[in-house]
C-alpha cells in the first residue's frame, strides 16, 4: 500500500508542472502589429491576345472556366486571307499548266536537235524557261504557306493554364492584332499587400504573417518586398499554402510586425472585472486588490496574457488564482 501511494505521489510530481502562485512583473520584449488588408492574386496574370485581325467568330470560353495551356479558347476569322488563298491556287494551276507546255516544248527541241534541225541556243532557252517557271511554282507555294499560316494563327490559345479572369471581347466583334480577347491567371495565388511606407523599414523577407481566417489565423512568409513607393505605400508579397483563390481580389485582414517594446504583462486570468473596473491581487506591503488599465493580449508561450498599462510597475508581485 506504501509503494503504491509513494508511485502516485511520484507519478504525479512528474506529470503536472509546479504551479506558482505569485508572480513578480519584470518588462518583457512584445510584438507590436499592424492590421492592414490584402488581396488575393495570380502568380501569372496573362492576356490571351489576338496574332491577326478579323472577326471573332468562335469564343469557346466564359469567365471562371478553367483552361489548359495551348488550349483553343477563341477563332478569329479574315475573309481576305480565304480570297488570297483562292488566288494563289489560281496562279499554282496557270504556272502549272506553262510548265507543262514549257517541258512538251523541250521534249520536241530535244529531238529535233538530234535530227539537226534546231540550234543549242534554242534548247538552251527552252530549258531555262523550265526552270524559271519551276521556280516561280516554288515561291508561289511558299507564299501560299504564308497565307496557310496567317490564317492558322487566327486560333487564340490559352498561354498559360489557370482560371479565365476576363472575357472582355464577344463573338462577332472585330479584333486588330495585339488586342486582348481573354485574361487567364494561373500558377496559384498570392497575397499582395501595400504598406504605409513609415512600416517599411521594420519588414523583412521571410517574416511571419498571420492571414484572418475562417477557421483561425493562418501564418504565411513575407516573400517579397518592391523597392519602388507608389502613393506612400510600399507593395510587399505574401506566400500562403493552400490560399483559397476562388476570388480574385478578394480582400483578406493580415497582421504584419512592425516593431517591438517592453511591456509589463499578467496572464489573463489573473485579471478580475468588477462595477467596470479591472483589477489585479498585489502582495506585499501593499497587498490587495489594485485598479489597473488593461491593454492588448498577447501569446506568450501559449500562455494568453494581457498588458498593463498602468497601475502596476516593475518588480510588483501578482497574486495568480
Amino acid at each position: 500500500m506504501k509503494l503504491l501511494r509513494a508511485a502516485a505521489v511520484a507519478l504525479i510530481g512528474t506529470t503536472l508542472p509546479a504551479i506558482s502562485t505569485e508572480l513578480t512583473l519584470v518588462p518583457q520584449q512584445v510584438t507590436d502589429w499592424k492590421a492592414v488588408f490584402a488581396q488575393v492574386q495570380p502568380q501569372t496574370n496573362l492576356p490571351a491576345r489576338a496574332r491577326i485581325s478579323g472577326t471573332l467568330s468562335g469564343l469557346h470560353v466564359v469567365e471562371g472556366d478553367m483552361v489548359q495551356a495551348g488550349q483553343e479558347i477563341a477563332l478569329i476569322t479574315d475573309d481576305k486571307l480565304d480570297l488570297q488563298l483562292a488566288a494563289q491556287d489560281a496562279q499554282l494551276q496557270a504556272l502549272a499548266a506553262q510548265l507543262d507546255n514549257a517541258r512538251t516544248e523541250l521534249r520536241r527541241s530535244e529531238e529535233l536537235l538530234e535530227r539537226g534541225v534546231t540550234t543549242v541556243q534554242r534548247l538552251d532557252g527552252l530549258r531555262t524557261q523550265v526552270e524559271v517557271l519551276e521556280s516561280q511554282i516554288a515561291a508561289t507555294r511558299a507564299q501560299r504557306s504564308v497565307i496557310e499560316q496567317q490564317a492558322s494563327e487566327g486560333i487564340v490559345l490559352a498561354p498559360v493554364s489557370g482560371r479565365v479572369l476576363t472575357v472582355p471581347q464577344a463573338d462577332g466583334a472585330i479584333i486588330m492584332p495585339g488586342e486582348a480577347v481573354v485574361t487567364i491567371g494561373g500558377g496559384g495565388v498570392f497575397l499582395r499587400l501595400a504598406i504605409p511606407e513609415r512600416h517599411a523599414h521594420a519588414l523583412t523577407e521571410g517574416d511571419s504573417i498571420f492571414i484572418a481566417a475562417q477557421q483561425g489565423d493562418v501564418t504565411g512568409t513575407l516573400a517579397r518586398i518592391y523597392p519602388r513607393i507608389e502613393g506612400g505605400r510600399v507593395m510587399a508579397d505574401v506566400a500562403v499554402d493552400d490560399l483559397d483563390g476562388t476570388f480574385v481580389n478578394a480582400r483578406v485582414l493580415v497582421r504584419l510586425p512592425i516593431g517591438t517594446r517592453a511591456a509589463l504583462l499578467v496572464p489573463e486570468a489573473a485579471l478580475g472585472t468588477r462595477a467596470g473596473l479591472d483589477f489585479v491581487q498585489v502582495a506585499g506591503p501593499w497587498q490587495g486588490l489594485r485598479t489597473v488599465v488593461p491593454g492588448q493580449r498577447h501569446q506568450i508561450g501559449g500562455v494568453p496574457m494581457v498588458e498593463i498599462l498602468s497601475g502596476l510597475g516593475a518588480g510588483d508581485t501578482v497574486v495568480l488564482p
